[in-house]
């Protein structure tokens, strides 16, 4: 499984879309995810205080699109990244990532188990 993070009203317009292709899908033509023991650092460090995030929980065997890992930025760890549109059967389920006061997240426990 490898993870993304998003907004509800994003998901909710990729419902509708049909897929998945976020603008990084054209700026870096890629979409950016996360492994489990990876996403909590993103979180934290990009979006630390955000509310109405989401975790979108992805079977990376299901992504139609080729999925890298790979390290471009120098962080001496692999990162997941997909290589084109996702489609939906892939996403398995999206969960409710919400900071706490002090604006850090946990994992929540649908990802954990």
């Amino acid at each position: 499984m490898i993870l993304h993070i998003l907004n509800y009203s994003t998901w909710k317009q990729t419902l509708l879309d049909g897929e998945y292709a976020p603008s990084s899908l054209d700026s870096e033509g890629f979409i950016h995810c996360s492994t489990t023991d990876q996403v909590l650092g993103v979180a934290n460090s990009i979006y630390k205080g955000k509310s109405d995030l989401f975790l979108m929980l992805i079977d990376e065997d299901k992504v139609e699109s080729n999925v890298v890992y790979e390290d471009l930025y120098d962080l001496g760890k692999l990162f997941p990244h997909i290589y084109g549109p996702l489609n939906i059967d892939a996403v398995i389920k999206i969960v409710e990532f919400p900071a706490d006061e002090e604006g850090n997240f946990k994992l929540p426990a649908e990802v954990l188990g």
